[in-house]
């Protein structure tokens, strides 16, 4: 493996995080005897041409340095290669390096991990999930309320975390309602399906440690498929907490299945993948086992 490595970076990560970790994770790097380059990009489509130019150049590794929206740009340009991902979780969330064992908010040792793990073993291989439309995902499809929230968090700038997320479920409350869903698992019948929610997970957490699909791993070639049914506020407000410990399963409202693929529609829904917009359903996703080895991942 060539000791040249990529430093990917989002600059505006964790509210300039990203900027002050890459520093200390390439010295880290070059003290273990590898030659970094740094990719930035002035917008999200540069900056993935970019990364996909290192990759396509034969780079020893690309290494994501902020929070789940870079990782899902990473993945983007690695999926599917022989180049292995290295995480450096600097961003608000980090629910992709929580779920695979990654250091979050230390440079300095997801680096160690990842000069470790290079010299090593190459990485883990890990599950991804890829819609039809072509796009890899690390954690959760998102649909319906969730999908909602996600839309609202992203245009909230404070506060920082997962409380954003707690506010945003606030504010999307005052207009709870339940979609008619069609849901198709892998080569079933569509299931005809009244649900407030449906989350789709390739991992266990989305939106800063939400445990939505509490139980999903990332090794087993499977999705963990939640469906929240009708539910009033209360309940919600009542049972929301619960998905932190991933406790929400257990709720008479909630019914959890499993598929390598999964086919959602609904009328005026859009889908969200690693907290990102894929556009309104109707979406299919399917599990791409080993579609990714992780640097460092446990």
């Amino acid at each position: 493996m060539t000791s040249d490595l990529t430093l990917f970076v989002n600059p505006t990560a964790g509210r300039g995080r990203g900027t002050r970790a890459a520093g200390p994770a390439a010295r880290v790097l070059r003290d273990a005897g590898y030659s970094v380059r740094t990719v930035l990009g002035t917008d999200a489509p540069d900056a993935l041409r970019r990364a996909r130019e290192a990759v396509a150049g034969g780079t020893g590794a690309l290494v994501a340095v902020g929070g789940d929206g870079l990782v899902s740009l990473a993945l983007q340009a690695v999926a599917g290669t022989d180049v292995p991902l290295g995480v450096v979780a600097v961003g608000t969330g980090n629910d992709f390096a929580r779920a695979v064992g990654l250091p979050v908010r230390d440079p300095e040792a997801a680096a160690r991990l990842i000069a470790r793990s290079l010299k090593e073993d190459g990485g883990r291989p890990l599950d991804l999930g890829r819609t039809g439309g072509g796009t890899w995902f690390g954690t959760v499809l998102a649909s319906g309320l969730d999908s909602r929230v996600n839309d609202r968090g992203n245009r909230m700038r404070l506060p920082a975390g997962r409380f954003r997320y707690d506010l945003a479920l606030l504010a999307e409350l005052a207009a709870l309602r339940t979609v008619p869903y069609r849901l198709r698992l892998d080569d079933g019948p569509v299931r005809e399906v009244e649900a407030t929610l449906i989350a789709v997970g390739n991992t266990d957490a989305y939106g800063g440690g939400m445990r939505m699909c509490a139980g999903a791993r990332a090794d087993d070639g499977l999705f963990g498929v939640t469906v929240v049914g009708p539910c009033s506020r209360t309940t919600l407000l009542r049972v929301f907490p619960r998905v932190y410990r991933g406790t929400h399963l257990t709720h008479p409202a909630v019914t959890v299945l499993s598929a390598a693929r999964v086919t959602l529609e609904a009328p005026g829904v859009t889908g969200y993948a690693d907290g990102e917009p894929l556009g309104p359903l109707p979406v299919t996703a399917e599990t791409v086992p080993g579609a990714v080895r992780v640097l460092g991942a446990s």
